[in-house]
């Protein structure tokens, strides 16, 4: 029933004034908060807008015209199934992120306000939207402070261009990967600028990249990872030097740990620099102390 209440709907291009004319003539509009595949499941929560309901659907439904020219991977949700007077099905629509609408024409379109559509769900009872976006609010919020640390913990000098290392990505990803590459590029010269004796770079490098150990979840982040590469592009016995050298420093030995379980450094080096710490005692005594 899905498929075929979907043909010839995904011809053209996305428009508000093409969304509008399905709504037109619709009888009664089924808003499931699952996917398609769940859509016809008894447990899911779901609504039925009828008369004036979908005129005020219509208006928080509203997209940008022209669509984003792709689709998004996921399934989507929820399901928004419109059907006619008669009960035929028409359309059936899925939102993905809760920000686009995908059935509407040959690609997804981008909500001109998706937190009004979240809204208008909850009013009615499917709170799923809005309580994904307050879990993604919360995450991003713990995101920034993320970011933050690593900034504070920047070496003298290099607050600004890591900044520009840790700018979140926008929508032009190309754009801001362009610019990242840049960044990066000037991090690493500034680095080797202000600190050019090798032991001495890669032990402030190294307890750079000790503070993601620290965060209890997410993995390594772009701006960690830019860190990585500039240690995996110093020579493997002076990591090894720099690590040993000088008074015992948890924050470098973190960064080593973070560094010799990366996959780069396993490809490229084995694991000999560990057994060559455990065998000395380094890596314990240091660790320890």
């Amino acid at each position: 029933m899905i498929h075929e209440a979907t043909k010839g709907m995904d011809e053209g291009v996305p428009t508000t004034a093409r969304l509008r004319g399905v709504l037109d003539r619709a009888g009664r509009v089924v808003i499931v908060e699952g996917s398609p595949g769940e859509a016809d499941s008894a447990g899911v929560a779901r609504i039925v807008v009828t008369g004036a309901g979908i005129t005020g659907l219509a208006r928080v439904l509203a997209v940008v015209d022209g669509g984003t020219g792709d689709r998004c991977l996921c399934n989507g949700w929820p399901t928004i199934m419109v059907y006619g007077v008669e009960g035929e099905p028409v359309a059936v629509w899925t939102l993905h992120h809760q920000s686009r609408l995908r059935g509407i024409g040959d690609c997804d379109a981008e909500l001109r306000d998706g937190p009004a559509l979240t809204e208008w769900l909850a009013e009615r009872g499917l709170t799923g939207s809005r309580d994904v976006q307050a879990d993604l609010a919360a995450q991003r919020a713990e995101d920034e402070r993320r970011r933050l640390r690593w900034l504070n913990a920047a070496p003298a000098g290099l607050r600004d261009v890591a900044t520009e290392v840790s700018s979140p990505p926008g929508r032009d990803r190309q754009a801001w990967s362009d610019r990242l590459r840049a960044a990066e590029t000037r991090l690493a010269t500034l680095v080797r600028d202000g600190h050019p004796d090798g032991i001495g770079r890669v032990g402030v490098l190294l307890a750079w990249a000790g503070i993601s150990a620290g965060e209890s979840a997410g993995g390594l982040m772009w701006y960690d990872m830019a860190i990585e590469r500039m240690l995996l592009a110093e020579d493997p016995d002076l990591v090894i030097t720099a690590l040993v050298t000088g008074s015992p420093n948890a924050a470098r030995l973190d960064g080593a740990a973070q560094l010799f379980g990366s996959l780069e450094w396993t490809r490229a080096h084995g694991t000999d620099p560990m057994r060559f710490l455990m065998r000395d005692g380094h890596y314990g005594a240091e660790r320890s102390a």
